[in-house]
């Protein structure tokens, strides 16, 4: 402990009060961010002779300071431990890796309801329905959708336009309420139907339209009884193709841990309405002595802190720390009831959910052996000497530059490390105040914004530097850190080859190393084209997304009587350019300053 931190006056001073603790190391790096009820007796518990595990005695071995905030609640408390975890990314914590949103399915709010696949936030106009694993447990429902109910798809662009139905309609996967082939009643009817099978109500679906099939049968509308046959028969093929059995209208989910060499898997089974939709593998990081329960409590806390909780969680093992629970409800609003050792169906899902995280885990680390090799051929290769420690984290960073005939020139920086890309830290610059078209000038700007920081000693030089590039590349990337005063042995040029065929490409070396060509069975030159591959998608992507976002922005200054503020509200009201341009006359004219006849021009000007 420093001198200036008194341990024992700190923790006979901390108070009997929920918040937040940040244990820290004498470089003022976290190791270790935790929530509690009680801060007093909790950080006090880590100072004790018997301790949980030899991972959080070599932590505390390391603490030199440690800092508290307290909370109003525990909920307060868990929000706040979650924020610091994500951003700070302690060495001692269970790190679960920050995805994307879910994905839902949408019906829109319009008269004729609109079916789509949909990632965002949902507190916007229609119905959404998820959250479903992924975007293919989406797709496939829509399918089923349009295939049972003959719901539309179609952009609201395409809907306002057609005089004709389209192919969809004529392979029955359309009722086509743009043209009216069908009564707006009856389309919404089937919107009601569609919202009741997604809410488990299938079974009841299906006697309705059998029901409905009888009637117009005596009825003598033989047409009409066709069509609710064919209809009937498809939500039938559905009911008998679902692959995990029915269970009324639960919306639950199902949670596997299982470890296996070191690794773990945290396999989550998403129940909704009843349907099995599929399931998603995690595999958290920092993970060393920690327990199955410890593992459990730990994506608990941080998955459902955000994303919405169903009113079930099945789990494979004992939840320790129960009050998790009853903080997510104080900072959600919503309450999960907890089953260790279901029966029946959901135990049917819970052996599944462990069999597949079983199978995700042996997958994993076969791929993490193979990754593994990769780096260690490139450490042989380039002659670094690493320990297994010093292997999991070697770290590479690979650049390219982008542009189109000088346009919009940008910078890509992307960052290989564990064994595997890292797209968190990746990074993109926008290069001005050079020639267009001067990569040469583009890699000295990125380069020199890049390492500045590291010869300031605000950040640590890579293992290995990459550049997309030959010896005009290679020079320049020497020049630079010549001029920072950094170790140039790091920097590696990448030569394409002939055709530009992977496994045909030079490693160039700034030390005046030989060239060397591994050849495409080389598992370093695989490692080497894929860290180069990325950057240069990286790039682009970038590139064109700078490129479009002028260009369009300059589409609309084109336009008489468009101006800044105008072309500012514009933008905001529908989201962007591509909003704009799929807005129609009434819908610009509703933009404040935006006269009738001037949206008319706006109109067809981006037409």
């Amino acid at each position: 402990m420093p001198e200036s931190f008194n341990l024992k006056s700190f923790l006979a001073e901390l108070p009997n009060l929920p918040g937040v603790y940040r244990h820290l190391d004498e470089e003022g790096t976290v190791l270790y961010v935790g929530k509690a009820k009680d801060l007093k007796k909790r950080v006090n518990s880590y100072f004790q002779k018997n301790l949980a595990s030899p991972r959080i005695a070599h932590m505390v071995a390391r603490i030199a300071r440690i800092e508290v905030t307290i909370t109003p609640s525990e909920a307060e408390a868990l929000l706040l431990e979650n924020n610091l975890i994500k951003r700070l990314r302690p060495r001692y914590n269970i790190l679960f890796r920050d995805d994307k949103s879910y994905p839902y399915l949408q019906l829109s709010a319009h008269d004729a309801p609109r079916i789509a696949y949909y990632r965002g936030n949902t507190n916007v106009g229609g119905q959404f329905f998820g959250p479903y694993p992924n975007a293919w447990a989406v797709r496939e429902t829509i399918q089923i959708l349009q295939r049972v109910f003959q719901l539309r798809t179609c952009e609201d662009g395409v809907y306002a336009h057609r005089s004709r139905p389209c192919l969809l309609h004529q392979i029955q996967r359309c009722s086509a309420p743009c043209v009216g082939s069908i009564a707006l009643e009856d389309y919404q009817a089937d919107v009601r139907r569609a919202v009741r099978f997604l809410s488990g109500q299938a079974n009841e679906v299906l006697q309705e339209i059998e029901q409905r099939m009888q009637a117009a049968s005596e009825a003598l509308d033989f047409e009409q009884a066709a069509m609710l046959r064919d209809q009937m028969r498809a939500l039938s093929t559905v009911l008998q193709q679902q692959t995990m059995e029915h269970a009324g209208t639960d919306d639950l989910d199902v949670i596997a841990v299982i470890s296996e060499e070191g690794k773990v898997c945290v396999n989550l089974a998403m129940v909704r309405g009843g349907r099995h939709l599929g399931d998603r593998a995690f595999f958290p990081t920092q993970v060393q002595d920690d327990t199955p329960e410890d593992v459990l409590a730990a994506f608990i806390s941080q998955h459902y802190i955000e994303r919405p909780l169903p009113p079930v969680l099945v789990v494979s093992h004992k939840l320790e720390d129960t009050a998790i629970l009853d903080m997510l409800k104080e900072q959600t609003g919503k309450e999960a009831r907890l089953l260790i050792r279901p029966q029946g169906v959901r135990k049917a899902w819970l052996e599944q959910a462990l069999k597949n995280g079983e199978l995700a885990l042996a997958r994993k680390l076969n791929e993490s052996m193979t990754k593994a090799a990769r780096t260690l051929d490139l450490a042989t290769v380039l002659g670094l000497e690493v320990d297994d420690e010093a292997l999991e984290a070697l770290t590479i960073e690979c650049f390219d530059i982008s542009h189109t005939a000088g346009e919009a020139t940008q910078a890509s920086c992307v960052v290989y490390r564990h064994h595997d890309m890292q797209p968190t830290l990746y990074r993109r610059y926008n290069i001005a105040g050079i020639t267009p078209g001067d990569d040469y000038a583009a890699m000295r700007q990125v380069l020199f914004r890049r390492y500045e920081r590291v010869a300031e000693g605000q950040a640590t030089l890579p293992d290995v530097v990459l550049v997309d590039g030959g010896k005009g590349q290679i020079s320049m990337a020497k020049q630079v850190f010549n001029e920072l005063g950094l170790d140039t042995n790091v920097l590696v040029g990448v030569a394409k080859g002939e055709g530009r065929k992977v496994g045909l490409e030079t490693l160039i070396f700034a030390d005046g190393r030989p060239e060397l060509r591994l050849g495409v069975a080389s598992p370093a030159l695989m490692l080497v084209a894929e860290a180069r591959d990325e950057a240069h998608r990286f790039a682009i992507t970038g590139m064109r997304a700078r490129r479009a976002k002028s260009r369009n922005v300059s589409r609309l200054e084109d336009i008489e009587g468009v101006g800044a503020k105008r072309r500012q509200r514009l933008l905001a009201r529908f989201g962007g350019f591509t909003g704009v341009v799929n807005a129609s006359i009434d819908d610009l004219a509703s933009v404040e300053g935006i006269s009738a006849a001037l949206a008319e021009r706006i109109y067809y000007a981006l037409r």
